[in-house]
């Protein structure tokens, strides 16, 4: 039997994540790969000039391609989940997801597994890698419960400026041609 090191948990441990509001939500690729989008315009094969900022732009691989496809359906799969606004980037999404009052009753006690929010996440990785014929995901995600509208707004401007930001960002690799994977 495989044994599994102790992982922390990112959800908040007292937090009901069936509580309806937004959740700013953050999954990777797998080895954090760049199969979903390459980021193009002006200056982004060099160091990163002025003019870049403006024509920064996310073109989507046949994976990412796909990514979008689903996300998308998700919103009539859930009928209480809306995605508000996302970005496909080379090794990672962003997801601002809504979630709104269900009228079903009887639903299970709510916790950080079994909650709307992880399986929306679960949902989407699952039919993704379905459809691809592999995992292509890390295992886990990062959420963040959105607080307030100043909250809500500095994560969707950040959902927007984040391709402008992709030599800048956490997720981008130093070895950023080692680490491509080509994708048609």
């Amino acid at each position: 039997m495989k044994e599994y090191s102790d992982r922390k948990s990112t959800r908040f441990s007292d937090y009901d994540y069936n509580t309806c509001g937004g959740y700013f939500l953050t999954v990777c690729t797998k080895d954090r790969k760049n199969i979903l989008s390459n980021i193009v315009g002006d200056g982004v094969l060099d160091v990163p000039r002025v003019d870049f900022w403006d024509s920064a732009r996310v073109e989507l691989k046949k994976y990412g391609l796909i990514v979008e496809r689903i996300i998308n359906q998700l919103d009539d799969f859930y009928e209480n989940v809306s995605v508000d606004r996302y970005v496909i980037m080379p090794n990672h999404i962003h997801i601002v997801l809504f979630l709104r009052e269900s009228g079903q009753s009887g639903t299970p006690v709510p916790t950080s597994q079994n909650s709307v929010v992880s399986r929306f996440i679960s949902t989407l990785k699952r039919f993704c890698n379905k459809e691809i014929g592999e995992n292509i995901f890390q295992r886990s995600y990062y959420d963040h419960v959105l607080r307030d509208k100043e909250d809500y707004e500095k994560h969707i401007k950040y959902i927007a400026e984040n391709p402008m930001r992709w030599f800048f960002d956490e997720l981008y690799p130093d070895n950023y041609d080692g680490l491509i994977m080509e994708v048609e």
